[in-house]
């Protein structure tokens, strides 16, 4: 059975495995992120962080971190749940100008800006090509599903120690 700790090295690997994929698609397909993309790379990174820093605490610790991962993860859907939204919407702007200064003032944006700067001309609605059958979005609420079900699955496990055990 899997510690706790396993689990949340897991999810945190696989977050910034899913941020790899992000920097390959916008560096070399040269897919570039628009607001909302930037701010599903947030949430991935948020988890991926989250998740590494309380695996290394005691498994109160461990079980907080599932939780605020879990946060992480929904606010991530919900980001990637409104974008599927406005790529099936295209009359509607994802506020493009409303959101790139103020995205791209943030710390995050001036210290990695090939992650997090929004580019000035992707627009949310743009319809880049599937990939295996599923947008862009599509693929990043799948994933956000299936880290915040193993992060449940992980805050709701029982310990199975014993008083003398470790």
């Amino acid at each position: 059975m899997k510690t706790t700790k396993s689990v949340l090295l897991s999810v945190a690997f696989i977050a910034l495995a899913i941020l790899g994929a992000a920097l390959y698609l916008q560096h070399v397909q040269g897919m570039q992120p628009c607001p909302l993309c930037v701010i599903q790379r947030y949430a991935f990174a948020a988890v991926a962080l989250i998740c590494l820093i309380c695996a290394g605490l005691p498994s109160g610790g461990q079980k907080a971190g599932a939780g605020l991962g879990i946060l992480a993860a929904l606010g991530g859907a919900g980001t990637a749940i409104w974008h599927l939204w406005i790529i099936a919407h295209p009359s509607i702007s994802c506020g493009r100008d409303a959101l790139e200064a103020p995205m791209n003032a943030l710390p995050p944006a001036a210290l990695l800006p090939s992650v997090f700067k929004v580019d000035a001309y992707a627009l949310c609605s743009t319809p880049y090509d599937p990939i295996l059958g599923l947008s862009i979005p599509q693929w990043s609420l799948l994933w956000f599903v299936v880290l915040t079900i193993v992060l449940v699955a992980t805050l709701f496990k029982r310990n199975n120690t014993r008083a003398g055990g470790y």
